[in-house]
C-alpha cells in the first residue's frame, strides 16, 4: 500500500515495458507502450473500512474489474474489464502486495492481476490469474499526481456575551442529580443493529477452500430468506452460477442451505460452491 498511500494518480507498467490501459471501447483493458495517454491514467480510490484494499479507476469513470469469464477456453486465466457495478463490490477492489521495488495487485480472491505477452490473441492482453512464480504478474507504480492531504479549518473562538444586570438570574440553575441522569440513560434504548453479518469463503470446482480457517469475507445481508442470501452474494461477488452451502458439524462435508435463515440475525459461515459441484 505504500505506493499508493499518498497517490491520486498512477500508472501501472509491466514487464513488457507497457502500460496498463483503459481500451477507447471503454469495456476492455490492455496495455499499451504510451504512457502519456489519458487511457494509462488511473485514479486512486481508497475503499472505506481498509487501509490496504483500493479500486482504480480509469479515465471513462469505469472501474478496473475482475470477471469470472475464462480468457480463453481451456486458460487459466479470467478476463479483466472496465465496468461500473451498482453498488460497488468485490470486484473492483485491489490489494496491493510489494514485491521488492514493483507490486502485485491482488484480487480479494487470490488471483493476481497479469500482463501477458506472446503471440495474438494473448499480446497486449490483461488477465487475472492463479498465482505462481512469473514476472508477468509485476508492476512498477509510477505516481502522477500526489494526494494533498487539507487540514479542516480551524474552529472560531466562541464569543462569551454577559447579559445586562436586569437579566441576571438570582442564583444558579439548579443541575439534575445524578440519580435524575443515571435513570435517564437507563430509559434510553440502546441502537439497533439492522440485518447480519455473513462470513463467506468461496470453493473451487473440487469443493476445495483456500485457508478456511480464516474469518472469511464480511457482508452484511438483511432478511431471513435463502434466495435474497444468495443473490446478494451473487451480486456481491459477480459469480452467477454458485450455490450457497454451510458445512455439517458432524462430518464437516458441505451442503446447500434450503430452509429459511435462523431468526434473530445471528452471524454465519457459508461456503460458495459452484453449482457443478453438485
Amino acid at each position: 500500500m505504500d505506493f499508493f498511500h499518498k497517490a491520486k494518480a498512477v500508472r501501472m507498467r509491466n514487464v513488457h515495458e507497457k502500460y496498463l490501459t483503459a481500451d477507447e471501447d471503454e469495456e476492455t483493458v490492455t496495455q499499451d507502450r504510451n504512457g502519456s495517454d489519458k487511457r494509462a491514467r488511473w485514479t486512486v480510490e481508497p475503499v472505506r473500512g481498509s487501509f490496504e484494499v483500493i479500486r482504480l479507476r480509469s479515465c471513462y469513470g469505469t472501474y478496473l474489474t475482475i470477471s469470472n469469464e475464462r480468457f480463453l477456453l481451456g486458460a487459466t486465466g479470467r478476463k479483466v474489464v472496465l465496468s461500473k457495478p451498482t453498488p460497488l463490490n468485490s470486484s473492483v477492489e485491489w490489494e496491493p502486495v510489494r514485491e521488492g521495488l514493483k507490486v502485485k495487485l491482488k484480487t480479494r480472491y487470490g488471483n493476481f492481476l497479469r500482463a501477458n505477452g506472446g503471440l495474438p490473441p494473448w499480446r497486449n492482453s490483461v488477465t487475472h490469474d492463479t498465482p505462481h512464480y512469473s514476472d508477468s504478474f509485476l508492476w512498477d507504480v509510477d505516481i502522477v499526481e500526489i494526494l494533498v492531504e487539507t487540514a479542516p479549518p480551524a474552529p472560531a473562538p466562541a464569543l462569551m456575551t454577559i447579559p445586562p444586570p436586569h437579566m441576571r438570574p438570582s442564583s444558579p440553575p439548579m443541575s439534575r442529580s445524578s440519580s435524575e441522569k443515571s435513570e435517564e440513560e437507563l430509559t434510553k434504548s440502546p441502537p439497533k443493529t439492522e440485518g447480519r453479518t455473513i462470513y463467506y469463503h468461496i470453493a473451487d470446482e473440487e469443493g476445495h477452500v483456500e485457508d478456511e480457517s480464516a474469518v472469511g469475507y464480511p457482508l452484511t445481508f438483511k432478511g431471513n430468506s435463502v434466495e435474497q442470501l444468495t443473490q446478494a452474494l451473487r451480486e456481491e461477488t459477480s459469480m452467477d452460477d454458485v450455490v450457497v452451502c454451510t458445512r455439517n458439524p458432524l462430518n464437516g462435508k458441505l451442503f446447500p442451505i434450503r430452509l429459511q435463515l435462523p431468526p434473530n440475525n445471528p452471524t454465519m459461515h457459508v461456503v460458495l460452491v459452484p453449482s457443478s459441484t453438485f
